[in-house]
């Protein structure tokens, strides 16, 4: 069995390499997230290989992810507005 990591889900990790096994599963519940422990990916700002929980709230050009569930409203109006 993989071994997985349970993070709050209030933690910052990288949006380009977090989920590159391509898995999101949020606890609403708990809040809580799992990813995998060996999860990595290409980072498209550094343009480099890092590990997906790498803590990137120190580095200002990096375009992190809030492990927040997503709304399905601000998916929908993200469409309209194509941001």
């Amino acid at each position: 069995m993989e071994k997985k990591l349970i993070l709050p889900a209030e933690v910052k990790v990288c949006a380009t390499c977090s989920y590159w096994d391509g898995e999101r599963h949020v606890d609403e519940e708990l809040n809580l997230v799992v990813v995998a422990e060996e999860c990595r990916g290409e980072c498209l700002v550094r343009e480099a290989e890092c590990d997906a929980l790498r803590d990137v709230r120190s580095l200002h050009n990096c375009a992190w992810e809030s492990l927040e569930a997503d709304d399905p409203e601000d998916d929908s109006s993200a469409a309209r507005t194509g941001t």
